[in-house]
């Protein structure tokens, strides 16, 4: 087995702690905020930045891109041209490349897929499930109020959306942009694991 998973997840879906029970089970890497701490080092900006690039979506990297200028490339030749989120998300993108290429690994969130999408080997995951079910998660492990939980969620999923939708120009969530599309409610969040290592071992 040698495959990049990436999951993308509903917030309250149960997503990370899928894509963390995977990895160890699997015996390999698990990054979420480790992508952040990683890019921190890498790229010379602050956590904080990172932490509030999710919440901001703007029209300058797809300008840019437009353009002709090199988003993607070094900061010699168009990249300090890029709005500082674009920077952020371009810095981000560069990590979660290099540690797709290390090897095996599991990447939760931050537009995974969409970065590594002319990888091969690399299998995408959607996790998604019903409102309650989010709901009480999210109040019992996030410590989310109980009356104002379904808001939260509901906003957390919307700034996940326009991020995606932003950077990767395509929809959140469409199915035809992941290999498997699981409901972490329906069939738990084990299954969910195994469901996913069993696509992973009998692919063709």
């Amino acid at each position: 087995m040698s495959k990049v998973i990436t999951i993308s997840r509903q917030y309250g879906s149960g997503g990370r702690e899928i894509g963390k029970k995977l990895a160890a089970s699997l015996g390999i890497p698990f990054y979420d905020n480790e992508l952040i701490a990683r890019a921190v080092k890498e790229s010379g900006f602050a956590a904080a930045a990172f932490e509030n690039a999710e919440k901001k979506a703007t029209n300058s990297l797809l300008y840019s891109i437009a353009m002709g200028l090199n988003a993607y490339g070094s900061q010699e030749i168009g990249f300090t041209h890029l709005s500082l989120d674009d920077r952020i998300y371009l810095a981000q993108s560069d990590v979660i490349r290099k540690v797709a290429q290390e090897g095996p690994c599991v990447i939760v969130g931050r537009c995974a897929d969409y970065v590594l999408k002319d990888m091969p080997n690399v299998v995408n995951v959607f996790i998604w499930a019903d409102m309650e079910f989010r709901k009480k998660r999210s109040i019992e492990l996030d410590h989310l109020p109980v009356d104002k939980a379904e808001e939260e969620i509901r906003r957390i999923d919307k700034r996940r959306a326009n991020y995606y939708n932003y950077h990767a120009n395509e929809k959140w969530g469409k199915a035809e942009n992941y290999h498997i599309s699981l409901r972490s409610d329906y069939i738990g969040i084990d299954n969910c694991v195994e469901s996913i290592k069993y696509y992973i071992e009998h692919k063709i």
